[in-house]
């Protein structure tokens, strides 16, 4: 029985849907393919270019694809980045997460967070405290401006800027809902910042707190979650940083193999 039902799967249904077919099949490629051009799309798929093109308007309609100049090229569009989070975050990344953490707190003997993205802000969904006298609380639970937060900050790096300007609408008025102007040039100078060197940084002067943070992937290379390590400015020095997001890439490297394995090893 187990053979007849992998035959059958490798055939496809028995009633297919052409057009299905191909718009999933598009989708595919764009797991593979970060850039598609038209030409390209039609002869993979075995279809006139018109066909290729009333295909792409439709994906283009409901966000799974965006064209990305006016010569044709297309990639991933928002509805995709949306479903691969909501992936992530059905398969409990914070099961696979809090023994990375645990781990990673003893090797830092700092308090570690996990982070995702939640609209325009950062949720903490898991945390392993320091042994230190002095340390930074647990903050799992909370929910804060995602531009304001080094887990915010990394994820966001990775970023376009039309997906940013879906997640930030500028605050022309000043009235605090969305971003100025000038905090939207701010954050994409600070982005252009972790993109040059890596990693996140946040500096919250109220309590001298001082956070690095390294995004998560999945197999895509999209950032769905970062990981950070908060202490008081006094340990968290320059040179101290440096070790430090050495220990958080290993930690998100264990995390993102745990996910594409679902957990086996």
């Amino acid at each position: 029985m187990a053979e007849t039902v992998t035959t059958a799967a490798k055939a496809g249904p028995a009633y297919p849907i052409s057009s299905v077919d191909n718009a999933l099949r598009l989708v595919l490629m764009l797991r593979d393919q970060p850039r598609l051009r038209l030409s390209g799309i039609a002869v993979a798929l075995d279809i006139a270019p018109s066909t290729a093109h009333r295909l792409l308007a439709m994906l283009v309609h409901h966000g799974f694809v965006r064209q990305e100049d006016g010569m044709g090229t297309y990639v991933a569009g928002p509805a995709l980045l949306e479903l691969g989070l909501a992936a992530v975050r059905n398969l409990d990344i914070r099961t696979y997460a809090r023994p990375i953490l645990a781990d990673l707190a003893r090797k830092t003997d700092e308090t570690v967070h996990l982070a995702q993205l939640e609209g325009a802000k950062t949720r903490y969904l898991a945390a392993a405290e320091s042994g230190q006298p002095l340390r930074v609380a647990d903050r799992t639970g909370q929910l804060l401006p995602a531009h304001r937060t080094a887990t915010g900050k990394a994820i966001l790096a990775s970023f376009t800027g039309q997906q940013l300007d879906e997640i930030f609408s500028l605050d022309q008025l000043g009235n605090g809902e969305g971003l100025t102007p000038e905090d939207r040039a701010q954050l994409d100078a600070e982005l252009l910042e972790v993109r040059e060197r890596g990693y996140a940084t946040n500096h919250r002067v109220a309590e001298d707190i001082i956070s690095v943070a390294v995004a998560v992937q999945d197999h895509r290379g999209a950032s769905i979650a970062a990981i950070n390590a908060s202490a008081p400015s006094s340990r968290m020095t320059k040179k101290r940083q440096i070790a430090v997001v050495r220990d958080l890439h290993a930690a998100a490297a264990q995390l993102e193999g745990l996910l594409s394995t679902g957990g086996r090893t």
